[in-house]
């Protein structure tokens, strides 16, 4: 008599979904670049409570990084427009609130709306939500012109800029940079009603978003000259300006006149262009006053920097939408007559300028370099934020 062995029962095979191991690398580059952001981010706001906690005279660490423009956000998120321009007893006319995007206020009010928060605590969820997804789009830029260590380079230097407090307070530039960072690198990779779609938020958010508009039109401009079938790229092209062009408009029908949005910025904030001239002539009176200024000297050191970078940057061939985007987010705070001290924080979203820095480091073979760096730009990153927030009090 015979027995007959039974095969064990195989197990099932799992139906869960498996990503594919690109994706999973992807997901664990962009990871670090959103963890390395984060932590520095972390430890300039905790360095920045600390001093804030010595001086009873100083407001608490939320009022510090709910000041200046981030009361205007939150007044916009709460109370909607100005209908009209108000002016003083001399008849001149006060600063409104027109000036100021509606896409960060919007996306703040609907989180207050949606969670039990208040206003100001919904400007800094929105601001370090969308500094989160900044890093990781430019940790995806990075990747995509170099490798992934470029990606987290990118993230972790943008995240130590010397204005980088900016980053975790109620500002729009890390929505901005996000949105910027996406529709450029969508327009790279020519995927072209994304790259439309975030410009025109872009052009919602910040009037830097000129220089998106730029970029991305010019690169879809190029390829329907290569391609006239190519019927995405012309729709780029036109849905691209919408925003900042709509939001324009709105603005002009609202007070009735055609020129409304600038004669908001040029009248009630006293910011116009004049090429350069009040640029110039601020620095040249820096350097030739006795006294020392380590305000202006700051502001001034980061805008030669900038235009330095950007020669820099047309050296090591970076692709030509990043220097149009970076050309004229230069070109905009050198040549605007407003606001000298407040040039620097204008420049946070040029992100491609920091692209040499980072192709530098890469080149190094020295594995300390990288550390070094990012280790000394986040120590006077961190410092420079106290003295920004606590002391002078015009920097933003």
């Amino acid at each position: 008599m015979t027995t007959t062995e039974v095969a064990p029962a195989s197990a099932p095979a799992s139906t869960a979904p498996r990503l594919h191991p690109q994706t999973v690398r992807w997901l664990a580059g962009a990871g670090a670049a959103m963890a390395l952001y984060a932590g520095l981010r972390i430890v300039n706001v905790l360095v920045l409570i600390f001093y804030a906690r010595r001086d009873e005279k100083t407001p608490s660490w939320r009022d510090l990084l709910l000041a200046w423009d981030a009361k205007w956000y939150a007044g916009i998120a709460e109370h909607g427009y100005d209908t009209v321009i108000s002016f003083t007893g001399k008849g001149v006319p006060e600063m409104s609130n027109l000036a100021f995007f509606p896409l960060y206020p919007g996306l703040s009010a609907a989180v207050a709306f949606v969670l039990p928060v208040s206003i100001g605590t919904a400007l800094l969820l929105v601001s370090w939500a969308t500094g989160l997804a900044a890093a990781a789009t430019l940790y995806a830029l990075g990747s995509y012109l170099r490798d992934r260590m470029t990606g987290i380079l990118l993230a972790g230097l943008w995240s130590v800029v010397p204005h980088g407090i900016v980053l975790s307070m109620g500002y729009s530039e890390p929505l901005f940079t996000a949105l910027a960072a996406g529709s450029l690198l969508a327009a790279l990779r020519k995927n072209w009603l994304t790259a439309g779609v975030l410009c025109l938020l872009a052009g919602l958010t910040r009037p830097t978003g000129a220089a998106v508009i730029a970029a991305v039109v010019l690169t879809a401009l190029v390829a329907v000259v290569r391609n006239p079938r190519e019927w995405r790229a012309w729709a780029a092209g036109l849905i691209a300006p919408l925003g900042l062009v709509g939001y324009m408009a709105w603005v002009g029908i609202r007070l009735g006149r055609a020129d409304g949005y600038f004669y908001v910025q040029n009248e009630t904030w006293k910011m116009g262009f004049d090429g350069g001239g009040y640029t110039l002539s601020t620095f040249s009176n820096m350097l030739l006053d006795n006294r020392i200024s380590l305000e202006l000297t700051e502001v001034s050191l980061v805008l030669l920097l900038a235009v330095g970078l950007f020669v820099v940057a047309i050296g090591e061939r970076l692709p030509w939408p990043l220097l149009v985007y970076a050309g004229v987010v230069v070109f905009i705070a050198v040549t605007g007559d407003w606001f000298y001290w407040a040039k620097a924080r204008m420049l946070i979203p040029a992100f491609p300028l920091l692209l040499p820095v980072v192709y530098a480091m890469r080149r190094s073979h020295n594995r300390v370099v990288p550390y070094v760096v990012l280790g000394g730009l986040a120590l006077f990153s961190t410092f420079f934020s106290v003295y920004l927030t606590l002391t002078w009090h015009r920097s933003f």
